[in-house]
């Protein structure tokens, strides 16, 4: 059964306000900040499929990049950005960049055309500095906000990160459904992995707890509206 219709009693996520800025949580996992005019995505993970073939052998069909691209294409279509910025592990190595076919390649230079391009580097992609567009940073500030790849382990008002993938699991009449989620107490907030193989830990793994001594809300990337669910009302893996 669908998402939506599992929860249907549970309300729809509103736009949020972190640190006196307004955020719409969006249904594809990006992060929309109105007022700046930017989109953030966090963990695309481009040419993870590549990256297993060319370490261990081991075969991934090699269509990761071209999706995630896609989703991302849908996104700045629909907002229009100004800027985008990427936070952090855009590429699964250094050596990402190099492997991209030339279509990919294309897109993502199209992507940039006429916008702002901000890579964060992250603990898998920060080697890379130059030769795919855009520019690079290790934090960047927007209005109260800090956007990093990695959360800080004191709260930081503002703190917008990635890193870990957050996935929120709920078990309603016998069954569960497991999605990517928001992960938010109001202080800092957590975004989802983008990329098509990114992959997700559970909000309730206990790497979150020192994040969230207060408890947070979770904010489920559902069939067709993004659901928040308290900490109270998911389950663990």
């Amino acid at each position: 059964m669908a998402l939506g219709a599992r929860l249907e009693k549970t309300t729809k996520a509103p736009g949020l306000t972190l640190a006196g800025e307004h955020l719409t949580l969006d249904l594809c996992g990006g992060l929309w900040l109105s007022a700046h005019r930017t989109l953030i995505v966090s963990d695309l993970h481009l040419e993870k499929g590549s990256a297993f073939a060319a370490r261990s052998g081991q075969f991934l069909p090699p269509y990761d990049t071209r999706e995630t691209l896609a989703c991302l294409h849908e996104a700045v279509a629909r907002f229009d950005p100004a800027c985008v910025v990427a936070l952090g592990d855009s590429f699964h190595d250094a050596r990402g960049p190099d492997r991209m076919e030339p279509g990919d390649r294309a897109m993502v230079a199209a992507l940039q055309e006429g916008r702002d391009w901000v890579w964060i580097a992250g603990n898998h992609d920060e080697a890379i500095t130059e030769g795919i567009g855009g520019r690079y940073a290790d934090t960047l500030t927007l209005g109260g906000l800090t956007l990093r790849h990695e959360p800080t382990e004191v709260g930081v008002d503002g703190e917008i990160a990635g890193h870990l993938h957050p996935c929120g699991k709920v078990a309603l009449r016998g069954r569960a459904v497991r999605r990517r989620c928001f992960v938010t107490d109001g202080r800092r907030l957590i975004m989802p992995a983008f990329g098509a193989y990114a992959g997700g830990l559970n909000v309730r793994n206990p790497v979150f707890e020192p994040l969230f001594p207060g408890g947070f809300t979770a904010h489920l990337l559902g069939d067709g509206r993004v659901f928040a669910i308290g900490r109270s009302m998911l389950v663990k893996d």
